[in-house]
């Protein structure tokens, strides 16, 4: 399998995923600032341009819950989901897809507003409103979404990786994860493990 990721962005939670898993698998690295995500060779694997982007023996899969889902499918021995539990599984995969849809998509208003409009008093507008947008999201994660000590409970998933890769986000976005005690503790916990620490250290190189 080969990654498609750039620095920063949610792609980090697929590769944490991978290493995890224990999966054989390469890397590579995008560079957002020379818009390499635009470029021909890419567009031909992801027409979306954008990450991340994971190639199989079967093919091509975008998307962040897709891409955990298939990784915890493919890797069962890893227990990085509850495949074994139909509702369960539902239920993360209805809270990635709301980091998918709500979170991220709060996030971006803050860098690429010109996605949704052209008027540059709206796009600055929406600037203004994303700390309060994602302080909202993780709020409702904080009090209704969070079983613990895991997002599912017991039990550590692809859900947990997805949502400390957002998280590491809100110090950007105008938001102090220490308003989000169970968030913040799940944040913590999840940034010891090795296989985090390796990811985010190729990221920096």
């Amino acid at each position: 399998m080969k990654l498609y990721f750039a620095p920063g962005s949610c792609a980090a939670a697929s590769h944490i995923a991978l290493e995890e898993s224990g999966a054989t698998y390469e890397t590579h690295r995008l560079d957002f600032r020379r818009n390499e995500q635009r470029s021909p060779e890419y567009l031909a694997i992801n027409p979306k341009g954008r990450v991340p982007t994971l190639a199989t023996d079967h093919g091509i899969i975008t998307e962040t819950p897709a891409i955990l889902a298939f990784i915890a499918q493919s890797f069962p021995s890893a227990h990085l989901a509850p495949l074994n539990d139909p509702f369960l599984f539902a239920q993360m995969q209805a809270f990635n897809s709301y980091l998918c849809s709500t979170v991220h998509v709060a996030h971006a208003h803050r860098m690429r507003g010109s996605r949704w409009a052209d008027d540059p008093v709206a796009v600055e507008a929406m600037k203004k409103k994303v700390p309060q947008n994602m302080a909202d999201s993780f709020q409702l994660i904080e009090d209704d979404m969070f079983k613990g000590p895991w997002v599912l409970g017991d039990q550590y998933s692809v859900a947990d990786i997805y949502l400390y890769t957002i998280s590491t986000w809100l110090e950007s976005d105008g938001v102090d994860l220490r308003r989000f005690p169970r968030v913040a503790d799940l944040h913590d916990r999840v940034a010891a493990r090795p296989s985090v620490q390796a990811v985010e250290a190729a990221h920096r190189v």
